[in-house]
C-alpha cells in the first residue's frame, strides 16, 4: 500500500473522529455543558471572523460587539411580529448579509484608516449601537431587549419541541441547537481555512507584512483591507445570530465594549491569524467566566454571585486570569496557543525520528553509501 492513501486516511481521521465525538455529547451531557459548548461555538465564529481582520490582514477593530448586535437584533426583528415576520431560515441568511452591509458601509473608512486610528473609529461604532439599541423601542425592544423567535428550518423547530426523543435522550433547545452550532461552526472553520489558503489569504498576509510591497506585486489595498472588514462583519453577524438563539432574548448591555475586548483577548491567546488558534481562545474566554461561577463556592479566593460581601466574583475573576493569560502570552509565546501546540507537536517529532543509540561493543559497520576501492588490473 502506498503512502499517500495511509496519509489521507489520517487527514481524515484528524477530522472524522473529533466530529464523531462533537455529535455524540448531547447524548451524554446536561443543559450547562451543552450551553457552555453552545456559547463556544458561537464565540468561536466571532474570533475567526476577527482572527481574519485583525490577525491575517492586520486591521485593528474595537467594533466587533456592534455586528454581533446586528445579526442578533437583524434576526429578532426580521423574523418576529414586529417586523417582516419572515421565516426563521431566511431571517438567519438575511441577518448575515445585513451584518455583511453594515461593514460594507463601514469599509470605505477600513480602506483608508489604519492602525490606531481605524480602532478608534470602529470604538465609534460600539457606542454609536448601544445608543441606538436603547432607543429605537420599536425594533429593539429598548432597555429590556427583545424575545428571540425559535429558528425553524423544514417544519423542524430548534427550541423545546413536543417531547421528542432519541435512542432515549429527550432532544429539547440545547440538544437541537448544538447541531446547529456544529453545522455553522464547521462552515465557518473550512471557508476561513480555504480563504487563508487561497489568493485571498496569501494577498490579505502580504498586505499585513507590507502595503508597499503588496501594491508592488498587485494588491488592490484598499479593495482588500474593506472586503476583509466585510467578510469579518458576516462572520460576526453569523455569531450574533447564533448567540440570539442560545440566550433566547437579546438586550443591548450584552453587546458592550467589554465584549469586543473579549474577543480580541481570544485571537491574542489562541495565536493571531489562525482559524485554530481562535476557536482555542474562544473556547477559553468564553468557558473559564461560566465554570467559574458554576464553581465558585469551590474555588478559594471567589465568592458566589449575588454574595454582596465585597469578595471577587467569578465574572471578575475570570477576567484577571485570562488578562494574566494575554500578559503571558505576549511575553513567552507572541504566537499563542497554536504555537505552544505546534513546537510541542515538532518535538514529539523530533524524539520520534530520532536514530537509536549503539551498541558501543559492537564492531562499527561500514556506512551504506561506502564505495569499494576498484582493484588495479593485472
Amino acid at each position: 500500500m502506498s503512502d499517500r492513501p495511509v496519509s489521507g486516511l489520517l487527514r481524515s481521521g484528524r477530522f472524522l473522529l473529533p466530529l464523531l465525538l462533537l455529535c455524540a455529547l448531547p447524548f451524554y451531557l446536561d443543559s450547562f455543558w451543552l450551553r457552555i459548548g453552545l456559547f463556544s461555538m458561537a464565540a468561536a465564529i466571532g474570533a475567526v471572523g476577527l482572527g481574519l481582520l485583525s490577525g491575517t490582514a492586520g486591521q485593528l477593530s474595537l467594533g466587533h460587539a456592534f455586528f454581533l448586535a446586528v445579526g442578533a437584533y437583524g434576526y429578532v426583528w426580521l423574523a418576529g411580529e414586529d417586523g417582516p415576520g419572515l421565516p426563521p431560515a431566511v431571517a438567519l441568511v438575511a441577518a448575515v448579509l445585513l451584518a455583511g452591509a453594515a461593514g460594507g458601509l463601514f469599509s470605505p473608512v477600513a480602506g483608508r484608516v489604519k492602525g490606531i486610528y481605524l480602532g478608534v473609529a470602529t470604538l465609534a461604532l460600539v457606542f454609536l449601537g448601544h445608543h441606538v439599541l436603547l432607543t429605537a423601542d420599536s425594533v429593539t425592544g429598548g432597555f429590556n431587549g427583545s424575545s428571540v423567535p425559535p429558528l425553524e428550518i423544514g417544519g423542524f423547530a430548534f427550541d423545546q419541541g413536543d417531547g421528542l426523543a432519541v435512542l432515549g435522550v429527550p432532544f429539547g433547545a440545547e440538544e437541537r441547537l448544538w447541531y446547529l452550532g456544529l453545522a455553522l461552526f464547521a462552515l465557518t472553520w473550512f471557508t476561513a481555512r480555504g480563504l487563508l489558503r487561497g489568493r485571498p489569504g496569501r494577498a490579505l498576509v502580504a498586505l499585513r507584512d507590507s502595503e508597499t510591497a503588496a501594491a508592488v506585486m498587485g494588491v488592490h489595498v484598499a479593495k482588500y483591507r474593506s472586503a476583509a472588514f466585510v467578510v469579518s462583519s458576516m462572520y460576526a453577524g453569523l455569531a450574533g445570530v447564533l448567540l440570539a438563539l442560545a440566550f433566547r432574548r437579546v438586550v443591548p448591555d450584552y453587546f458592550s465594549l467589554a465584549l469586543s475586548v473579549d474577543y480580541l483577548a481570544m485571537i491574542v491567546i489562541g495565536g493571531l491569524g489562525s482559524v485554530a488558534g481562535a476557536t482555542a481562545g474562544a473556547v477559553f474566554v468564553t468557558a473559564l467566566p461560566l465554570l467559574m461561577t458554576r464553581y465558585a463556592d469551590q474555588l478559594p479566593l471567589v465568592a458566589a454571585p449575588g454574595s454582596g460581601d465585597g469578595s471577587l466574583g467569578p465574572t471578575e475573576a475570570a477576567r484577571y486570569l485570562y488578562g494574566a493569560a494575554i500578559v503571558v502570552v505576549l511575553l513567552f509565546a507572541p504566537d499563542g496557543l497554536t504555537g505552544l501546540a505546534r513546537r510541542a507537536r515538532a518535538r514529539l517529532a523530533r524524539r520520534r525520528t530520532r536514530p537509536a543509540p549503539t551498541d558501543p561493543g559492537a564492531a562499527p559497520r561500514p556506512p551504506a553509501t561506502t564505495v569499494r576501492a576498484k582493484e588495479p588490473t593485472p
